[in-house]
């Protein structure tokens, strides 16, 4: 049963697909919502740097050096803070491998293909010789665009979903799904399903189903919030890497109350805390520091530049 419901809502989706077949080739629909969500970046960073006076082959060829690091950095991220789910014992070293470098089933890291993406940048900018905040700022929107069409990969996949809850919002998965998909102990112990959940199944039409928080719809649309007001701010910002900064900040914010509510989260081995809570925490705590830093010089400069102007005119 491939049913995901949003009863709060109203709203009944009848055999949703995982993917589908073409020419004989599976397609996963996780895969193809990074691949649109890519293409649509790439036109947007386009579009961005002919606003602001820019090379727009310059984001051709960044685009061309960031997707594979990109991928990289958020497998590799995800990998580390999960290897109990790779390594086990009997299972051989090539078996292994393979199944760190599958992505089709999901586990990749937003935070760790952004990290991947500065480090690319950097190096980018300076064989280039052109100013990384003036790119970082224009990399904004592209990249919450990619983010927004990317989490509904995690819809299909039915993963990145948060704890139990009977809120108006509620997404209800079929338990049978789950069964088809391994063992509910078996993803118990994978931290997928908790107990919470279990204790809390929903029974409709004859059958059982987990009511769980869309948290991949949640950081969907608080991206499409912080993309909305980067976009009417930006003719406005006061100095370069301003937009940049305001997107760390505000994802960073909305993925530390988003991540509370994941069951699923990566944690920190050997400490009872979500990685990605707190690498978003000192996102927030890094830029907040800057931002105020950099806002307290540009209005320092403009008074200095005042009153040299008055300084001027009085003569």
């Amino acid at each position: 049963m491939g049913d995901i419901r949003f009863p709060g809502l109203g709203i009944n989706l009848k055999d949703v697909p995982e993917g589908f077949t073409l020419f004989g080739l599976d397609v996963k629909l996780y895969g193809l919502m990074i691949a649109i969500g890519f293409i649509l970046a790439y036109f947007i960073a386009i579009k961005e740097a002919k606003r602001t006076g820019q090379d727009d082959e310059l984001y051709v060829d960044f685009m061309l050096w960031m997707i594979i690091p990109a991928i990289l950095g958020a497998r590799l991220y995800y990998i580390i803070f999960s290897l109990d789910s790779y390594i086990e014992p009997g299972k051989g070293v090539w078996e292994t491998f393979l199944d760190m470098i599958n992505i089709r089933q999901g586990g990749l890291a937003i935070y760790g293909g952004i990290i991947a993406g500065v480090i690319t940048a950097i190096i980018f900018c300076k064989k280039k010789k052109v100013n990384i905040k003036l790119m970082a700022d224009t990399a904004v929107l592209p990249l919450l665009t990619g983010q927004i069409i990317g989490r509904f990969g995690n819809f299909f996949n039915r993963e990145a979903f948060g704890d139990y809850t009977d809120s108006i919002f509620r997404m209800c998965l079929p338990v049978s799904y789950f069964n088809g998909n391994g063992s509910l102990n078996n993803l118990m112990e994978e931290g997928i399903i908790n107990q919470n959940m279990v204790n809390n199944v929903v029974h409709m039409d004859n059958a059982a189903w987990i009511s769980v928080h869309p948290t991949f719809l949640y950081e969907a649309l608080w991206n499409l919030g912080i993309f909305l007001i980067i976009f009417f701010y930006r003719k406005n910002k006061k100095f370069d890497g301003e937009l940049a900064l305001l997107y760390v900040w505000g994802y960073g914010l909305g993925r530390v109350w988003i991540e509370a509510l994941r069951s699923d989260s990566l944690m920190i081995p050997g400490v009872n805390m979500k990685v990605s809570q707190l690498v978003a925490a000192i996102c927030v705590l890094v830029a907040s520091v800057i931002i105020v830093k950099k806002r307290f010089d540009y209005v320092k400069e403009m008074s200095s530049s005042g009153d040299s102007k008055k300084k001027k005119a009085s003569k």
